[in-house]
């Protein structure tokens, strides 16, 4: 994965318009001097995150503090500890009506319970950050109803995203950071109008490291 420094990952994928609500590290290598946002210490090469929930935010944790937070009923309700799996979904039911229904204007999107909005939020990556786009009244029910899976999407830190650029029909259950990952990727490759081939090219490797990822 790439390594984006804190400060430069706050600014690429901060949502178009809205308050801050983009991870303040790249799940990668942590940047010299680095320090954990929860105790202030030095952060190791390879660093887990948690979400804040009422701040929306993400932020970069040092091992001890990610055992601690993975203990049951730790952070009380107030931090939540990003997990890891990735699970590509494989028989996942969403044809082109049901996408439709969705509202998405891209072929590019992700979804997941935000606890402060009290519903499910979407999102799609655009050159300016991450926008939000409205859920029509009942399309994520339907969408649940077809595909029970998502019902065990943990609130604010996984998150369903869809691919369907270029004639792509990849569905996965991915951590929230990864979300934010590929938006960053995309706002800092996009080129012109229409985003060049290399946005193409940087989602394309996005999705490679995605399935190499969830075979580990």
């Amino acid at each position: 994965m790439s390594a984006l420094d804190s400060s430069r990952l706050r600014r690429l994928a901060r949502p178009a318009g809205a308050p801050l609500a983009a991870p303040s590290a790249a799940a990668g290598p942590a940047e010299p001097g680095e320090r954990c946002e929860l105790c202030g210490e030095p952060l190791p090469p390879e660093h887990g995150h948690v979400v804040d929930v009422a701040g929306r935010s993400l932020l970069c944790a040092c091992r001890a503090c990610v055992l601690l937070l993975d203990r049951r009923g730790a952070g009380g309700g107030h931090f939540r500890l990003v997990p890891q799996r990735r699970v590509a979904l494989e028989d996942f039911r969403l044809d082109e009506a049901g996408w439709d229904a969705l509202g998405i204007p891209v072929g590019l999107a992700f979804f997941f319970h935000a606890t402060p909005a009290g519903r499910v939020v979407a999102f799609y990556p655009a050159p300016m950050g991450a926008t939000e786009s409205a859920l029509p009244l009942h399309a994520w029910d339907d969408l649940v109803h077809a595909n029970p899976v998502l019902a065990g999407l943990e609130p604010d830190v996984e998150a369903l995203l869809v691919n369907r650029m270029r004639g792509a029909r990849e569905h996965w259950i991915v951590p929230i950071d990864e979300c934010y990952r590929l938006v960053a990727l995309i706002r800092t490759t996009w080129r012109g109008f229409g985003g060049g081939p290399e946005v193409r090219e940087a989602i394309a490797r996005f999705f490679d490291d995605l399935r190499e990822e969830a075979k580990c």
